[in-house]
C-alpha cells in the first residue's frame, strides 16, 4: 500500500484514540456514535490544515510558539471541529483545556505505537537511492 496512504490510516487513528480518551475521561465532552468518524475526519483535516499555516505565521511572526504548535493545532482544530459537526460539543473552556492536552497526548502516543506496530514499513525509514 502507499505510503500516504498507510501516513494518512496512522494519523486518523492517533486522532480517534485522543477524541475517544477525551470522550471517556472528560463528562462534559461528547461524541454520538454516528458522528465520531465525521468528527475524527474533520480534526485530522483541520489539524493538517492548519499545521503548516500556523507553523508559517509562527516563524515569522512569534518564534515562540513553535514549541508548542501541536497543542495549538490541537486546541484550534478542536474549536473548529465543534463548529462544523453536529453530534459533536466540548462542554466548555475548562473541558477544552483539558480535551487539548488529552487528545494531543493520546494521539502522540497512538503516533508512535500505530505506524510501529501496525505499519511497520512507516516506522523503518525509507531507503535511500
Amino acid at each position: 500500500m502507499p505510503r500516504f496512504v498507510l501516513s494518512a490510516a496512522a494519523h486518523l487513528i492517533a486522532n480517534a484514540v485522543g477524541l475517544m480518551l477525551a470522550t471517556v475521561l472528560l463528562e462534559g465532552f461528547n461524541m454520538s456514535f454516528l458522528a465520531m468518524v465525521i468528527v475524527v475526519l474533520v480534526f485530522t483535516v483541520v489539524s493538517v490544515v492548519l499545521l503548516p499555516v500556523i507553523r508559517k505565521i509562527s516563524e515569522k511572526k512569534m518564534p515562540e510558539l513553535l514549541g508548542g504548535l501541536s497543542l495549538i493545532v490541537t486546541f484550534a482544530g478542536l474549536l473548529i471541529t465543534e463548529l462544523l459537526v453536529s453530534g459533536f460539543s466540548i462542554g466548555g473552556i475548562p473541558n477544552l483545556l483539558a480535551a487539548t492536552l488529552i487528545v494531543w497526548l493520546g494521539a502522540l502516543i497512538a503516533g508512535v505505537l500505530v505506524p510501529k506496530y501496525l505499519f511497520p514499513s512507516l516506522a523503518t525509514p525509507k531507503a535511500q537511492k
